[in-house]
């Protein structure tokens, strides 16, 4: 997604609606049953990879210690 249409995307959403991240993923990989892991949106994190020369937005998000652990890191 680029950042244009996640824009385009919240566009027409309240402007004090809080944003969530949800990831979803197989509970186990022969099943059919998912699980939602929900997290609020904490910052941003401009990255390029080191085979890349194509900037990407992170959105960052996570249990407040993990965020605030990964932010002191970077």
């Amino acid at each position: 997604m680029r950042v244009s249409e996640l824009i385009e995307m919240l566009r027409d959403q309240p402007p004090d609606a809080e944003v969530e991240l949800a990831v979803i993923a197989p509970v186990e990989d022969d099943l059919d049953d998912i699980t939602v892991d929900r997290y609020s949106v904490e910052g941003m994190l401009p990255w390029t990879d080191d085979d890349s020369d194509e900037l990407v937005i992170w959105l960052v998000g996570g249990e407040d210690d993990d965020v605030e652990a990964f932010l002191d890191a970077i």
